[in-house]
Parts: C-alpha cells; structure tokens; sequence
C-alpha cells in the first residue's frame, strides 16, 4: 500500500511509535524513524532507540534511516524533515507521535510541567508539520496523521496538560487540512487505545482503575497501524480534517464540536433571564463530566 512513500515517524523508538514504523515498512514504506530518546518525563537517556527501530527495519528487508532531532525545536525538526529528503528523495507521510507525560492534579500542577507537556505534543506537531508543508507544497501532495487521545477529545483526570495539548492538536489538524488542501495535503488525527510506556505509570489504587489497566494491556499497538497506512495512502486522497479511534479490532469516527441546542429572547438578555429561563433550557443537553473509561467501558473488541 505504501510502496514508494517515504513516511516519517516521531517518537518512533518505541511503543505505539515503533509499532507504526515497523508497519509502515511492512507495507512497503522507506521510514525515517525519529525519537530522542527521552523517558517518559523528556529527559534523554537513550539515544540509540531511534536507530534500534531502523535496524529493525533494515534487517527485515526494509530502508530506514534514524534521527534524534527533538520535536520541540523547530530547526531540529526542520533537519528530520530535510534528512527524509536527502535520503529518500522526498516525504509523503508525517506521523506526529512523540509524547511525554506529566501527570498531576491541576492544582498541584506546576508551569513547567504544563509548558513541558504542552512542547513535546503541541508545539512538536506545529514543528514538525510546518516542516513538512514546505516538501508536500513542492510536491503537491501530502499527509499528516497526528496522534491526539481521549483524555483531549473527553477527559481524564490529572492530565490537564495533556488534555490541553491533546485538544489543540485537533484544532491544529483542522487548519492544516483547511489551509493546505489546495496542495492535496492531507491532516487527520488518531486517538489510539494501546498498552504502551507513555501509560505504563497510570496509578492503580482502586479496583476500577485496575480494571482499565487490564483492558489496555489487552490492546496491542500494531492494531494502529493499519489505520495510519491506510490514511497515508493515495487510496485515502479524499479523507481529511477527520477525527478517529483505534480499539484493538475496533475503528471510531469522533465528531467535533458542534451548537447542541440553542434557545433566543426577542428584546435580550439578562442575566436573570439566563438563570430562569437560558440555563434551565439548555441543562438538558449540558455535557456530563464524563472520563475517557466512562465512554469506553467494554472490552476491548
């Protein structure tokens, strides 16, 4: 499906990540596998991960190349861009993957665990794609897959950081998709369901909660990779600025926001009138504060 395409992963060294490289050369992809080699807060402290992935690929029969530029520098993120190119000629796919975690309570939340966070996934896939737009507009051809998650499209507790970043990935993808479709660029994002590191240090202090954990480790992460190919392929020229799931064998299609209801007052409002009349109209159709497990309590598929 991918045969000719060059396909560039972050946060590739392992994981998800590693699970979608390894599936994008299988279906015929060159790979350009990038991961600092960070732990899970975003200190580096293993470069060697990212060229591992490569070796992988290499051995199997594949061509792939490593490189260890962070995400969160744009003249970093500009090189793997460019190393794609020299090396493969051009770049046809870009898989925002690279992620860490900060997890904590928001009032107990400090800045620099909410700028860190918001770095790596945020600003990392502004990077990483303004990098890219450059080579697809050339091209005239394109797509980027970003991978945002639940605990942005629903909630989680204590991850406002990753939640904040997670959502802005989304509106990011939108205006990617809008503003680069006169170049058949594409941008689509993922929120996948995997037992991976980057939630390997969700707490397990309730049996609800060891529930949900059990459920994840029974999601494997090469079930993403069908989804991220399919996506990147020409055969997908037409899907774009959407939103969709992965659950082990099942695919979702999320919406996005949209007016629920709506009620008007002829000569306007006051806020007596909001209480009496606005609120109570409208809490019917009020947002429950629901977690991501809340909308996703079967097992996995």
């Amino acid at each position: 499906m991918l045969d000719g395409k060059v396909v560039l992963i972050t946060g590739a060294g392992g994981g998800i990540g590693r699970a979608l490289a390894l599936g994008a050369a299988a279906a015929g992809a060159k790979v350009v596998v990038n991961d600092i080699g960070a732990s899970l807060q975003g200190e580096r402290d293993d470069r060697g991960a990212a060229q591992r992935v490569a070796d992988e690929i290499i051995a199997a029969g594949g061509e792939a190349i490593a490189t260890t530029g962070s995400v969160t520098d744009p003249e970093e993120a500009t090189a793997s861009v460019q190393t794609a190119v020299d090396r493969f000629g051009r770049l046809d796919g870009l898989v925002n993957n690279a992620g860490i975690l900060r997890d904590g309570f928001f009032h107990k939340m400090t800045l620099a665990d909410f700028d860190a966070v918001i770095k790596v996934h945020l600003y990392g896939s502004f990077n990483m794609s303004r990098a890219a737009a450059d080579v697809f507009r050339a091209q005239n051809s394109g797509a980027i897959v970003h991978m945002t998650s639940t605990s942005g499209l629903i909630g989680n507790l204590a991850q406002a950081n990753y939640s904040a970043a997670k959502l802005g990935m989304v509106a990011l993808s939108k205006s990617i998709a809008l503003d680069l479709a006169r170049w058949n660029v594409r941008s689509n994002c993922i929120a996948p369901f995997a037992w991976s590191r980057m939630i390997s240090n969700i707490k397990v202090d309730t049996p609800e909660q060891e529930e949900r954990v059990s459920r994840l480790k029974r999601m494997k992460p090469e079930k993403i990779a069908p989804l991220v190919n399919a996506l990147i392929s020409d055969a997908a020229a037409d899907v774009t600025g959407q939103v969709f799931s992965v659950r082990n064998n099942e695919i979702f299609l999320m919406n996005h926001i949209r007016p629920l209801r709506s009620v008007h007052r002829g000569d306007g409002w006051t806020e007596d009138a909001v209480l009496d009349h606005a609120l109570p109209a409208l809490r019917g159709s009020f947002t429950r504060m629901d977690v991501s497990a809340d909308i996703f309590p079967w097992d996995p598929i």
